[in-house]
């Protein structure tokens, strides 16, 4: 009885805690100074597969989705290009805290699910230690091209810019980060609440590694 008693508490504490959770976490805003010098981020930037379970600072989390496609101009325009300025990738973020959609407008988390779906992001075993998995998404309707293969070579276009921003601030950063194609669009799918729409091109892993020193 004493066991069922204390399984109920902490079940209802565990629902409180989660219908706490914002639908919208505010960033702090992104530092656009300094870092290393773009030759040198080049020079150093890899690929890292052996990822520890430390998680990145709130102002990290800002400064990599910025990096990566945030709002660089008054007009709406991003670090990163696409065709037409249709902007027709969005990144969602897993973390441990649940996984969001990134909102560059405001710079902002928008909550998909509180859950912890890290390890569904890929197959390969350290997706689920990372501390963050990179989802580039693919919204059909905002295409510059009105053909599904055009549209979707664009979107590749698109997505491959903001892997690399990617890489060059994880480079500065003393952060790893590896692009990924492996990975199960019809687990995802469901999780992420993708429509007919949205087509997942692909992800990135980022986080501290094992092999660097900090």
């Amino acid at each position: 009885m004493k066991n069922y008693v204390l399984i109920s508490f902490m079940l209802s504490l565990c629902t409180a805690v989660l219908s706490q959770m914002p639908d919208t976490i505010k960033l702090p805003p992104p530092v656009r100074q300094g870092g290393m010098p773009l030759m040198q981020a080049l020079n150093e930037r890899h690929s890292s597969r052996d990822y520890t379970d430390k998680q990145l600072s709130d102002q990290q989390l800002s400064d990599l989705l910025w990096a990566a496609f945030g709002i660089n101009r008054a007009d709406g325009r991003r670090t990163a290009p696409s065709a037409r300025n249709k902007q027709e990738i969005d990144i969602y973020v897993a973390t441990a805290h649940g996984a969001f959609l990134y909102d560059a407008g405001k710079h902002s988390l928008l909550l998909i699910t509180p859950d912890d779906i890290r390890g569904k992001t890929g197959t390969q075993p350290w997706v689920r230690v990372a501390a963050v998995n990179l989802i580039y998404v693919c919204n059909k309707a905002r295409t510059a091209s009105a053909d599904e293969t055009g549209a979707l070579i664009n979107a590749a276009f698109s997505a491959g810019a903001i892997a690399q921003n990617v890489y060059l601030y994880c480079t500065s950063e003393g952060l790893g980060s590896v692009v990924r194609g492996s990975f199960d669009k019809n687990i995802l799918n469901p999780l992420l609440r993708l429509d007919e729409k949205q087509v997942i091109i692909m992800t990135q892993t980022v986080g501290y590694t094992k092999g660097l020193s900090f």
